[in-house]
């Protein structure tokens, strides 16, 4: 049978929190619980559009490997691998259980001091409040246009 770990957790729901003047983010105790079960506590901290995206260390080297083995074969995708890898952070829980957003990235993005959390799946997002009310607003107001995509799934 191998080795092979299955992971049964995964990165769900959304809470709201406040960074600290240093940066600092409580990561909350049930995604901690969900790290832990990958066997690191190093976390990938990525931008993306217009928030962050968290990686256990193990997921993003499969996110990593898929773009420089495979995304040179895609056009136009050399200025995106660049934007990610030149921005991916590598950080690791502190006692307390907190992570450090570096100031780099929350400036680029412009995430203040409220943000939110939403988990999904294999990563978590990190979205300025605004910026992710904004976001749920227009989701929401489009939600219709969804139906032929979930449909192709066998949800609806």
């Amino acid at each position: 049978m191998g080795d092979t770990k299955i992971i049964k957790s995964r990165f769900r729901s959304m809470s709201e929190h406040v960074l600290d003047g240093k940066g600092r983010l409580n990561f909350p105790s049930r995604f901690r619980d969900v790290l832990a079960q990958y066997g690191s506590g190093t976390l990938m901290i990525a931008p993306w559009k217009q928030h962050l995206r968290v990686y256990p260390v193990s997921e993003w080297e499969i996110i990593e490997d898929k773009l420089v083995d495979q995304g040179k074969e895609q056009p136009g995708l050399t200025s995106f691998i660049r934007l990610i890898f030149s921005g991916v952070t590598a950080c690791n829980l502190d006692k307390q259980g907190r992570i450090v957003l570096p100031a780099t990235l929350r400036s680029e993005l412009q995430i203040g001091k409220d943000v939110i959390l939403t988990g999904m799946r294999d990563w978590v997002e990190i979205w300025d409040k605004e910026a992710w009310q904004f976001e749920l607003k227009a989701t929401r107001e489009n939600f219709d246009s969804f139906d032929e995509g979930l449909s192709k799934l066998g949800i609806l």
